[in-house]
Formats: C-alpha cells, sequence, structure tokens
C-alpha cells in the first residue's frame, strides 16, 4: 500500500513538473483552450500535418497525459484548430466584404468581388490556417444537394468547416435578389465559383504564382474574380 502510494505520488509530482514547466502558458481548469492555442500555433507555422497533440503538450509544458484527458486524438485536435482557420477565414472575407455593403446590382458585385479578394488574401497571409480550415483530415462526410448546396450526411448543414462557403451561398442568393445574376444561373452556382477562387489560392501558395509581385498578384486575382462574375451574370 505504502509503495503504491509513494509510486502515485511521484507520478503526481512528475506531472506537475511537466504542467509547471512554462508556467503561465495557461490557468488551471483551462488546459483544452490552452491545447488549442498552441496547435494553433503549431497550424501557422506548418499548417495541418503540425498539428499533434503531443507537440501542443510539449508546447504548453504538459504531459502527453494531461493532454489525452481533453481529446481524443488527433484528429479531434485537428478538429477544434480546423474549426478556427474556418472562423478566421470567414472573419478576413466579411472585415472586407463590409465595405461594399448596400443594394442594387452593382454592391451585389462589389461585394463578390470583395469577398473573393478576402478570400485569397487570408490564404496568402496565413497558409498554415488556410490549409488546415481545408484539411481532408477530420473531415466530416459531405454531400451535394438538389439546389446545389452542401449537407452532411444527416443532411443538415455541416458547421463551421463550410461556414466560408455559406457565406458564398448567402452572397449568391443576395445577388439574384438585387437582379444581378438570374434565378436560372443560380442553382450550384457557388460550387463554380468556390472552385476558380479556391483554385487561384492554391496556385498562390503551391504553384508558380508565388513568385509574382504585388501589382501582378492582384491582377490575377482581379481578373478571374471578373470572369466569375461575367460567367455568372451571362443570359
Amino acid at each position: 500500500m505504502e509503495a503504491n502510494s509513494a509510486a502515485t505520488g511521484r507520478a503526481a509530482a512528475g506531472e506537475t513538473r511537466a504542467s509547471g514547466g512554462k508556467e503561465g502558458r495557461y490557468h488551471h481548469g483551462d488546459l483544452r483552450n490552452a491545447l488549442i492555442r498552441a496547435a494553433i500555433e503549431l497550424a501557422a507555422e506548418g499548417g495541418p500535418d503540425a498539428v499533434v497533440l503531443r507537440a501542443a503538450a510539449r508546447k504548453v509544458g504538459v504531459s502527453a497525459t494531461a493532454a489525452y484527458r481533453h481529446f481524443e486524438g488527433q484528429s479531434d485536435l485537428l478538429g477544434a484548430v480546423k474549426e478556427y482557420g474556418q472562423q478566421r477565414l470567414v472573419a478576413c472575407m466579411e472585415a472586407v466584404g463590409r465595405a461594399s455593403e448596400g443594394v442594387g446590382p452593382q454592391a451585389a458585385r462589389d461585394r463578390m468581388m470583395e469577398l473573393g479578394r478576402g478570400y485569397v488574401r487570408f490564404a496568402r497571409e496565413e497558409p498554415g490556417l488556410y490549409r488546415t480550415a481545408f484539411c481532408r483530415k477530420a473531415l466530416g462526410a459531405v454531400g451535394i444537394t438538389e439546389e446545389g448546396g452542401l449537407a452532411d450526411a444527416e443532411g443538415e448543414q455541416p458547421g463551421w468547416e463550410t461556414r466560408s462557403f455559406e457565406l458564398l451561398t448567402e452572397t449568391l442568393d443576395d445577388a439574384v435578389t438585387a437582379g444581378l445574376i438570374t434565378p436560372e444561373r443560380r442553382p450550384g452556382a457557388e460550387l463554380s465559383a468556390w472552385a476558380m477562387v479556391h483554385g487561384v489560392a492554391m496556385l498562390f501558395l503551391d504553384g508558380p504564382l508565388d513568385t509574382l509581385t504585388d501589382e501582378e498578384s492582384s491582377y490575377v486575382i482581379d481578373r478571374v474574380l471578373t470572369d466569375v462574375l461575367a460567367g455568372l451574370m451571362s443570359p
């Protein structure tokens, strides 16, 4: 009995030392959020592959055992960082989109252009989080609805992992209301628009566009967005 108590005490002391290794990184009772913040930093530096539970635990200064009390495993932690990445992406899109608030076809067009610019800007400024926001790991099953939108296996709208897609969908609906896009062009338009904007963003990250100057980059982004809108606005 005494030997077991001593072993338990030594184990507890070891975890305390691990937890205190970087004093001030988290408050007692807030370890989960501290691990998420550490994982966000890892993702920003190295993308989704860098989000490892043990690495996050080391960054916070706790044992891996303590970390596993808050997350079932790697995919659980990655899912939390993925959600944060989507939140940051949407915040970037909405920040520039608010500059074009208003009614009418021109306001709707300006808003779509600004949302697209915000999307690509986030990818270029925070590539690690952008990659994590769309990583295949921790991504639930998603299907296409008859209306051309996204839904999970139960037919419900997915959460933050596709919030940027939902924002695009809402903006396209507003464009129809404003008379910018005809109702006949609307079904499935978010899929083609998303594919083109996401594609150009990835060309900046993993393709030849990463060598362009700022002026050249702005031209390419605006050209792609203009072509997307031209297709959507055609009779």
